[in-house]
């Protein structure tokens, strides 16, 4: 009797401790279960960023990671998004992904839109459909878009600018942005970058000169246009000033060449010096309506700092070295001139 109460009660610890095995067993799988899909490795090495855009919901963030293979196991992700309520709290932007990061990790990022900022380096654009388009590349919004709010009349007069000039508060530098940033801070952010530069000195220097600040700009890009060389760009802003104020039509090639919006053009041909354009400052006296390209910093303090000198006319130089011979008078002009086109025929230089 005593016997089987010992067998009896040996049988029911064995059976406890195999009881008590099995749940730290279960429990481990389910925790090992739990810390895979979570914590567990899962981002591939395929992608380096993920592009969530403006709108986009859960399941256009799931096609992009699943077609994209940015996650070994979609199935885990999904689960865990879930879970971590992901799903409702979407948000815009370039994400940079990292081999080996986990479900957790990833989707913490996405839910507190710890996306990686964009570098937008430029010097200066031709025209600003060049520049929209370059733009549209690093960022999200695309070109027609940017274009449009340059060429809305109602947009741009808000900066105090027209439809013409508007250009030129886009001024070269380089700018960390957010690559989802909407066309209308976008532009804000340009516009707060032109204004630091316009400090009350340079205000009062334009004033000084009788321009307003849209004006230094339209002429810095003529000067811009015309010098290869900085160091040449304050003698240059200073005829373009005698002339200006003696009434003079500026007669630079570079708005002809930017009213026919042909920028293959080495030579400037009479036909094209009468094309009707309010930018071609061989038929109009003043200063074209907008700049006739994006002027650099340099150009705008060029003519800001522009040289005092006597020069009226300037043709570039007969050696092809990009630089100019300068002049006081027609005579002087014509010599230069001469020298210049006959370089031109010997070169075969016809356009």
């Amino acid at each position: 009797m005593t016997k089987q109460k010992t067998l009896s009660g040996g049988t029911f610890r064995k059976f406890i401790i195999a009881l008590i095995v099995l749940v730290v067993i279960g429990l481990g799988g389910t925790l090992i279960f739990y810390y895979l899909r979570y914590f567990g490795p899962n981002v591939t090495g395929k992608e380096e960023y993920l592009y969530i855009h403006t709108g986009e919901n859960f399941d256009d963030v799931y096609k992009t990671i699943r077609d994209k293979g940015i996650v070994k196991d979609t199935t885990t992700f999904s689960w865990t998004a879930h879970n971590m309520k992901y799903v409702g709290r979407v948000k815009p932007g370039k994400y940079r992904l990292h081999e080996g990061m986990s479900n957790r990790k990833l989707i913490r990022m996405l839910q507190l839109g710890e996306q990686e900022q964009v570098e937008l380096s430029f010097h200066v654009f031709r025209t600003k459909e060049q520049f929209a388009a370059f733009v549209s590349k690093k960022l999200e919004a695309d070109s027609l878009t940017l274009l449009h709010y340059l060429d809305s009349a109602k947009f741009v007069q808000e900066y105090g600018f027209t439809t013409d000039n508007a250009f030129v508060m886009i001024m070269p530098d380089t700018y960390q942005l957010y690559w989802n940033i909407s066309p209308e801070k976008f532009f804000k952010r340009m516009y707060s970058h032109y204004e630091n530069f316009w400090t009350p000195e340079r205000k009062q220097q334009a004033t000084t000169m009788g321009f307003s600040q849209a004006q230094v700009s339209i002429l810095a890009s003529i000067v811009d246009a015309e010098a290869v060389y900085d160091d040449e760009m304050p003698t240059i802003a200073g005829l373009y000033l005698n002339r200006l104020h003696k009434g003079m039509k500026l007669e630079s090639d570079p708005t002809v060449i930017f009213a026919v919006h042909d920028f293959n053009i080495h030579r400037v041909l009479n036909k094209q010096l009468k094309v009707n354009s309010p930018y071609n400052t061989y038929l109009h006296t003043g200063l074209p309506p907008g700049p006739v390209m994006m002027p650099s910093v340099n150009a705008v303090k060029a003519v800001l700092n522009y040289q005092k000198n006597n020069y009226l006319y300037m043709v570039a130089k007969e050696d092809f070295s990009n630089r100019h011979n300068f002049a006081t008078n027609v005579a002087e002009h014509n010599i230069n001139a001469n020298k210049f086109r006959k370089a031109l025929d010997e070169h075969n230089i016809k356009k």
